[in-house]
Parts: structure tokens; C-alpha cells; sequence
């Protein structure tokens, strides 16, 4: 996808795909056999946890519309979990439910966050009209959020988006911080949209109608590295028949953006640390410095304070970048915000290749939400593409998605091949699933295939063209 991984914009998350999913926390099997029977031919998803604590830690680890909770529960009772859920979840609707309806216990609930209070045995239609309208009031507070930040803000976040606290927080940083000279350090795992974040800081700055120049540093072999950044003169090295501008002339009055800074070798560091203080470089070769105005953004997957404990980034280089920091979360603490980017990412993959929309069929929304995606966004992206290239209708199941995102083992490949496959076939198409599932969660990037399978490239090229795998066009980040 040629604008990142990161995307979607807030119109959008009243199309996502979702099935309304509930928690039922209650102590009393045959309570939670009922409200589940009752809830399951309602068309809702129903996850169940036994007490308090399992509870919460389900709310943590997935998303969810509302959640029942009992009052009476072993361990800490109703009242003193709705208080936790409510410290880290402010809007999700929480309907508690009773075999004793007294009033204290009805005033404290409603006055700790509970949208309402059912008394057992109750009322079937009212419950249920009860839980629609919370879900309906929940999903209605959070579009007009995004709405209301929109309209005030007024900035450009394209393709960027999320409902998520944390996402919101960022956006808020992002505008706050784009019009100002400061350099930006954003962190953030691979997959994340750390590039996505800096063409916002530069599209909300006064640099908007100069260049955004982008460059991964650790793909650029080191003894390029300088001469792409500071260009050269015609001489100043064997193959310099000419003289080449470097990214920082090209980004002058822009954005230089320097991705995975943290693999810049320690003497292109000092440079930039120079450019940095003194606005001046030298271009390699020459005898006459250039003065430079770019904005520098810098982003890196790696701890770089760590890097500068072991000597492998400068410390003064480090501070000079991290005026303002920006961490990105990994999806898997967002997960509130999976079902509008696979939404978003269905829908543009569908009219990219001239399909119908594609939804998530129940069985694959759940695998989603529950996976831990370590390859973020940029995973989700890929695994969306896959989704709607293999489906033959408009909805995408559970069997479409990567092995590894509904647990289907490796092993169980086995059992697809017929009788008369050799052990070496077997073996081969293995490998090949592995390498393919690697290669996606690495958006095809070869070289960090070849390192997180601790193998040198050559060797997984070898081993590409042997097994005549495909690769795919790499999805910016």
C-alpha cells in the first residue's frame, strides 16, 4: 500500500467490520450459560470469565463492546472490579448484574461507572434492549470523539488513525509539536508507521510545500551512506564522473527524515551531529561548506539509550535528537483499534484490485483481535491483502488468514498432502510456508528476513530461488 500501514481515517470507523463482542464475568455457570444462550442467538460474540481477575485480564488482552459483570463474585466483588475497569477504561459500558437490588449497592455502582443495574431473574427484553443501548451510546461516544478532534484540530493526519487512548494522545502530540524547528525522535517497533507519524509532522508544519525526503539509513551500505546524504563532488571518489546532490541539499526548507537511525555507522553520526549544531556540511570531496535548513525527524526500532550505554551511538548525537520523543504503541496494546484498520485495509485492497468490499467472517474477526501481531500494522496490512486476493466472496474466514494468526501449526500441513508426496515434498513445502509467513511479517524486506533467521542473505536468497517464491512489492511503513 503506497501511503503506509498505519491507516485509516475516522469516517471509516463507522464502517469497520465487527461483530459486538461481550463479557460475561460471573461466578454461577448456569447464569452464564443463560445470558450467554440468550446473547449468542442475538447475533453477539460471547467471551466468558469465571471472576474478577480473569475479567480484567480479558479486557486487557482483547477488545470488547460491553461487559456484564456480576456483583457477587469470589475474590474482589463487582463493585471493587468495576472500579479497576474503569481506571484504565473510561468509556466502555460495564451493566451489572444482582440477586440484591439494594439501593446502596445500585447508588455506589451507578456512581462508580455502571451505565445500569439488573436484578436477577431478569427480564429478557429489557435486558436486551438495555445492552443495545449502551452499545448503541458507546460506539456513538466514540465516533463524535474523533469527530470533535477533527473539527477542532483541523490538521492533516492522513492515513493515520485510531480510536485507541493512546493513538488520540499522539495525535495531540503530533499537532502540537509539527509547527515548531524541534528535532523529533520517534521509537517504535517495525511495523508500527513510524514514517507515517513523520510525514505528518511535516504536512501540519510551515515545511508542508518544501520536501519530505525520506531515507532508511541502514539500507544503504555504509560506504554510500555519507555520499547520499552529504552528495559529492566530481572526483571525489573513483566512480564520482559527476558531481550529486545529497539529501540534504534535496531536503533544504523540508524534512529530512532518518529512519532506523540506530544502524548509522559512528562516523556518519559525528556528521550529522555537525549539521545538526551548525546548519553547515561539507560535501564529500569538496573544499566549501553548504549552508542547510532542514528539519530533522529520525526513527528507530532500537533502544537507543542502551546503544549509547555500549558505545554504539553517540551520546551527545542522542540528545541532540531526542528534543521531542514520540513512542509509537505496538498493536497489541491498542487492539480497540484492529477491527477499523483491517476494516480500512479490506476495503482499499478490494477496490485496488477492482473486488467487492471484503468483511471478516466472525471466525477471523475473533483470530485478530486475539492474535499479538509482531509485526503491528505492517502484518495486519499483509495479512488483509492475502485475505481479500484468496477470497472467492465477499467474506474473508478464519482459513484464509497466515497459519500463524489462527494457530494453525506448520505441522498440520501434513495432512494436506496427499499420499504418494515424498518426505523431501513435504519437507520443501514447509520450508516454503515458513520462509513466505517470515518474509510478510517482515514486509518483504530480505535482509531482515535473513537476520531474525540468523542466516546470512545469500543463503535465503538460495533458498527464495530454490523453493521459487514470489516476492512481493515491500508496503512503506
Amino acid at each position: 500500500m503506497s501511503d503506509g500501514t498505519l491507516a485509516i481515517d475516522p469516517p471509516a470507523a463507522a464502517e469497520a467490520t465487527s461483530i459486538e463482542r461481550i463479557l460475561i464475568i460471573d461466578d454461577e455457570a448456569a447464569i452464564r450459560e443463560s445470558l450467554e444462550t440468550l446473547l449468542s442467538l442475538e447475533g453477539y460474540t460471547i467471551e466468558i470469565a469465571v471472576n474478577g481477575e480473569d475479567g480484567l485480564k480479558a479486557i486487557e488482552n482483547s477488545v470488547y463492546d460491553l461487559v456484564l459483570l456480576d456483583l457477587a463474585l469470589p475474590g474482589k466483588n463487582g463493585l471493587e472490579i468495576l472500579k479497576l475497569i474503569r481506571e484504565k477504561h473510561t468509556s466502555l459500558p460495564v451493566i451489572m448484574i444482582t440477586a440484591y437490588g439494594k439501593v446502596d449497592n445500585v447508588v455506589e455502582a451507578i456512581h462508580s461507572g455502571a451505565q445500569n443495574f439488573v436484578q436477577k431473574p431478569w427480564d429478557n427484553e429489557k435486558l436486551l434492549a438495555d445492552i443495545r443501548s449502551a452499545i448503541g451510546r458507546y460506539h456513538a461516544e466514540e465516533e463524535n470523539v474523533q469527530l470533535k478532534r477533527a473539527m477542532k484540530q483541523r490538521y492533516s493526519f492522513s492515513n493515520i488513525v485510531g480510536k485507541s487512548d493512546a493513538m488520540l494522545r499522539i495525535f495531540d502530540l503530533v499537532a502540537q509539536v509539527a509547527p515548531s524547528k524541534s528535532t523529533v525522535l520517534i521509537q517504535g517497533e517495525s511495523g508500527t508507521g513510524k514514517e507515517l507519524i513523520a510525514k505528518a509532522l511535516h504536512a501540519n508544519s510551515g515545511r508542508r510545500d518544501k520536501p519530505f525526503v525520506p531515507i532508511n539509513t541502514g539500507a544503504v551500505p555504509t560506504d554510500l551512506l555519507e555520499s547520499t546524504l552529504f552528495g559529492h563532488v566530481r572526483g571525489a571518489f573513483t566512480s564520482a564522473v559527476a558531481a550529486k546532490k545529497g539529501l540534504f541539499e534535496v531536503a533544504h526548507g523540508g524534512t529530512l527524515f532518518l529512519d532506523e537511525i540506530g544502524t548509522m555507522p559512528m562516523d556518519t553520526q559525528a556528521k550529522i551531529l555537525r549539521v545538526l549544531q551548525d546548519k553547515r556540511f561539507m560535501p564529500l570531496g569538496g573544499v566549501q561548506e553548504m549552508q542547510v535548513d532542514v528539519r530533522i525527524v529520525a526513527a528507530t526500532n532500537a533502544d537507543l539509550r542502551q546503544a549509547v550505554r555500549e558505545g554504539k551511538f553517540r551520546e551527545d548525537l542522542f540528545y541532540r535528537l531526542n528534543v521531542i520523543n514520540i513512542e509509537l504503541p505496538p498493536l497489541r496494546s491498542r487492539r480497540e483499534d484492529i477491527p477499523l484498520l483491517a476494516s480500512h485495509f479490506l476495503r482499499y485492497y478490494a477496490e485496488e484490485n477492482g473486488l467487492e468490499t471484503r468483511t471478516l467472517s466472525p471466525d477471523a474477526l475473533r483470530a485478530v483481535l486475539d492474535y499479538d501481531w509482531p509485526g503491528n500494522v505492517r502484518e495486519l496490512e499483509n495479512a488483509m491483502e492475502r485475505g481479500v486476493v484468496l477470497s472467492a466472496t465477499p467474506t474473508v474466514g478464519a482459513d484464509l488468514l497466515p497459519g500463524q494468526i489462527t494457530g494453525r501449526s506448520y505441522s498440520s500441513t501434513l495432512m494436506e498432502h496427499n499420499a504418494d508426496a515424498s518426505l523431501f515434498e513435504i519437507l520443501e513445502d514447509i520450508e516454503r510456508r515458513i520462509i513466505i509467513d517470515k518474509l510478510e511479517r517482515c514486509n518483504w524486506n530480505q535482509t531482515e528476513a535473513a537476520e531474525q533467521f540468523r542466516v546470512p542473505l545469500s543463503t535465503l536468497n538460495q533458498k527464495i530461488k530454490r523453493l521459487n517464491i514470489e516476492i512481493r512489492k515491500r508496503v512503506k511503513e
